[in-house]
């Protein structure tokens, strides 16, 4: 009784925090500047709180029909959330031509890695090809994503990229990558552990949650405290430089 209450708990209160953040995001004109987070704020939305739960109520949570359209949709998700990485890859590097023409064509031959990587893996199982290629394509792409929004924070701390904004939205993303990749972790780690199974079911709407408050935070920070901080982050560089 405890553990479904605390579950719905959490469930109601990720829609909350996504219908909070995608209102904040319409309603105070931050859609057009922020449109790669909008978009992947609308799909969660879409998809958490209508799609799901009407293929759940409709044909029941053991049906094939929800397996393959929670698989599905999880890989929408993943190749969103790797778009808005590419995007905050792209925003990180505005000002830098050179190194963006060369991130996007890493970042192009990475997605074709993973297609690659996903197919090759068919070849251990031909029965039921789709949802095999489909979960073996998200888990690898959520991996990827979380590999890549790492190298991200790092990029963005060596060349000293003076957006406080995005560095926040990296790690929101951080946290977000961080729940699926250990979800799947333990999945490999302990089968059929009925304790970690448990905790599997809160570990990636928790991260959601957490991804959804930070990204928040990030938005709406006034614009003079954001100037203040790229100020002082400008005049501490310049000191370490002069030393």
């Amino acid at each position: 009784m405890i553990e479904t209450l605390v579950q719905h708990g959490i469930q109601y209160g990720v829609y909350l925090a996504e219908v909070g953040l995608f209102l904040y995001l319409v309603l105070w004109g931050h859609c057009k500047r922020l449109a790669g987070v909008s978009l992947y704020v609308a799909g969660l939305l879409t998809i958490d709180t209508i799609a799901r739960p009407r293929v759940l109520a409709l044909y029941g949570f053991t049906s094939p029909q929800y397996f393959y359209f929670f698989y599905v949709t999880d890989a929408i998700l993943a190749l969103s959330a790797f778009l808005l990485v590419c995007s905050f890859f792209r925003r990180a590097s505005v000002e830098r031509r050179e190194m963006w023409q060369s991130l996007r064509l890493v970042l192009v031959s990475v997605f074709i890695i993973v297609v690659g990587i996903s197919c090759v893996s068919l070849k251990m199982n031909y029965t039921n090809l789709f949802g095999r290629f489909t979960t073996e394509f998200e888990q690898n792409l959520y991996f990827t994503c979380l590999v890549l929004n790492t190298v991200l924070y790092i990029l963005i701390q060596h060349v000293q990229v003076a957006d406080d904004e995005l560095e926040l939205l990296v790690c929101g993303m951080g946290i977000q990558f961080a729940g699926p990749a250990a979800n799947f972790a333990l999945m490999y780690l302990t089968p059929g552990s009925h304790f970690f199974m448990s905790v599997m079911q809160y570990v990636g709407p928790l991260c959601t949650l957490g991804m959804l408050g930070l990204c928040f935070y990030a938005v709406r920070i006034p614009k003079a405290a954001r100037a203040r901080a790229r100020e002082a982050r400008r005049l501490g560089n310049a000191a370490v430089r002069r030393a």
